[in-house]
């Protein structure tokens, strides 16, 4: 699917929330989606949900992947799922974590609505092939 073929590019932001500073693996992986066809957004550090949020709906991504490493995934990324809900964007919005996650909480944040999580050793054709059959059709 490229965009020479009528179909729209799939559109990824990238984002870093919380107090993480550590972005080096989000750059990593912004640019491999890129290479891949994909349009991609880069949110910047030290994002707050409700940036995350604000941000996913006003550039009409299909899918959102949120790095952190902070340890404060149980808290931030609840928030960011409703956050979604709250403009109606979450049905339609693939939501990905990346970082270190504990095996005990990959249920929680599955159940708050995330489709994947890809953690350390993850390789990028994985998560764009994920991607690639999972982006939501748009318009």
């Amino acid at each position: 699917m490229s965009a020479e073929q009528g179909q729209r590019q799939i559109r990824c932001l990238v984002a870093k929330v919380g107090l993480d500073g550590h972005d080096r693996g989000a750059h990593v992986i912004a640019r491999a989606l890129r290479d891949a066809g994909f349009e991609v957004i880069y949110s910047g550090l030290h994002r707050s949900p409700d940036e995350v949020v604000q941000a996913a709906v006003q550039e009409d991504v299909d899918v959102l992947g949120i790095s952190i490493l902070s340890g404060a995934h149980n808290t931030l990324v609840p928030k960011i799922m409703d956050g979604l809900a709250e403009y109606g964007a979450r049905e339609d919005t693939l939501v990905l974590v990346g970082g270190i996650i504990p095996d005990d909480d990959k249920d929680v944040l599955r159940e708050a609505g995330v489709a994947e999580i890809f953690g350390p050793g993850a390789s990028m054709d994985e998560m764009i092939d994920y991607i690639r059959a999972n982006a939501p059709e748009r318009r």
